[in-house]
């Protein structure tokens, strides 16, 4: 693999304007810290109120995006959970409540990793030589949680990508039904209307996201006759429990976010095919912690089938485990998956193989070595050791390749679809 010269670092000035909880309660229960707050600013003279306002505009107003208009959506939270009086706060009050139940969080201070890849849906002005595209981040912030980040560019034939701009701050997204947010089911969330995707982050909405949306893997899926809905797989941790969910957008504007149903479920790693093979949904993912296995379903959110086993470790760089490293990519060759193999001193590194087209189940070929693994400056890191990816993205007969070094950065490389071919045995 040519290895590119940028790489994305954890960066703590990334913050983003997030809700502080000081937890619910009945408005009339002792010791109610979030009352007493409330309590405690209507308590201020207006003069007061207005002078604290004015201080917190000068310390946050120029670091997020529509500040004030985020402290007013916070007060009538607070104001609806508290059953508060009505029109017992002045406008300025009001603002400045909103801004104690508002926090500054850093969701890529930690880490930046595991990245994937996938063609963007507005094509235009691309020529056959470039492609614009979508690439999906795990960043993690303070407590070691997981969100969903993204930014955007254009790769060349050649090999070579440009990145577009980030803007000094973020936006989360809004949740479409507020009342939700317990759900076992699915949800629906929305890109604020004015900010970019470059600039969004998807943060863990449900009880079963609560410490994390990890490793997120996109595709773009066809339904036929290019009709294409953007489908990832990511592991959703409780911080006790785990289950694969799926995130689906047809414009990366409006996300659903759905539990996977069925007994495969509740493994991690799972990676969808672009297409339907043989007439029904396919995935690649690792059913018993070591393996990986093919496995087929007649509905998009339901994986009932315990799947065949496609893969066991063979070499010595993959004996402790192997998994799937992002959605196959379709090729005149057959499906190319790219796999990681943890070998010892639980080191990670980029493998690959082809599966035939119309039978999947079938091996055509696999690397015997890896195609890229952790050396000098880039084996230290959180997790020491780690090369790392979810998802490649074809550029004519070339890839593009975002991958993780060591839970700690991302870097990119391509290569050529002939030579990984070349390679295999």
């Amino acid at each position: 693999m040519r290895l590119l010269d940028l790489r994305l670092h954890a960066d703590p000035s990334r913050v983003v304007l997030r809700p502080f909880h000081l937890g619910w309660q009945s408005r009339n229960a002792p010791n109610n810290r979030a009352m007493r707050l409330v309590d405690d600013v209507a308590g201020l003279t207006e003069k007061r109120a207005e002078a604290e306002y004015v201080r917190v505009l000068r310390d946050f107003a120029g670091r997020h995006w529509q500040t004030e208009e985020m402290f007013g959506e916070r007060f009538a939270e607070v104001e609806n959970n508290l059953k508060l009086e009505a029109g017992r706060f002045s406008k300025v009050k009001r603002q400045l409540i909103g801004a104690y139940f508002c926090h500054e969080y850093t969701y890529a201070a930690a880490a930046l990793m595991n990245p994937s890849i996938v063609p963007h849906p507005d094509q235009s002005g691309m020529t056959d030589d470039a492609c614009r595209f979508v690439l999906s981040l795990r960043a993690v912030g303070e407590g070691h949680i997981s969100s969903i980040a993204f930014r955007e560019g254009i790769a060349y034939k050649d090999g070579t990508f440009e990145l577009w701009p980030q803007a000094s701050f973020a936006t989360s997204v809004d949740l479409e039904d507020t009342t939700l947010t317990d759900s076992v089911d699915g949800v629906t969330v929305h890109r604020n209307r004015e900010s970019s995707l470059s600039n969004t982050v998807i943060f863990p909405i449900t009880e079963q996201q609560a410490n994390g949306l990890e490793d997120l893997r996109l595709v773009r899926f066809d339904h036929g006759n290019e009709d294409y809905e953007w489908i990832g797989t990511y592991t959703a941790y409780s911080g006790s429990s785990i289950r694969s969910e799926l995130l689906r957008t047809r414009d990366f504007r409006a996300f659903d976010l759905q539990p996977v149903r069925g007994r495969a479920g509740r493994n991690k790693g799972m990676a969808l095919f672009p297409e339907k093979v043989g007439g029904k949904y396919s995935m690649i993912g690792r059913q018993d912690g070591k393996n990986l296995y093919l496995l087929k379903s007649d509905e998009l959110d339901c994986w009932d089938d315990e799947g065949v086993l496609l893969m066991e470790p063979k070499y010595p760089w993959e004996f402790i485990q192997i998994g799937n490293c992002g959605s196959p990519i379709r090729t005149d060759h057959g499906w190319l998956v790219f796999t990681h193999g943890v070998g010892a001193m639980r080191k990670y590194s980029l493998g690959c193989a082809l599966l035939d087209l119309d039978d999947p189940s079938k091996m055509i070929g696999r690397v015997d070595e890896p195609v890229l693994t952790a050396e000098n400056s880039d084996r230290s890191g959180y997790v020491p050791n780690v090369v790392y990816t979810c998802g490649a993205m074809r550029v004519g007969e070339q890839l593009l390749v975002p991958y993780g070094i060591s839970d700690s950065a991302v870097g990119f490389a391509s290569v050529s679809i002939s030579d990984l071919i070349e390679r295999m045995v």
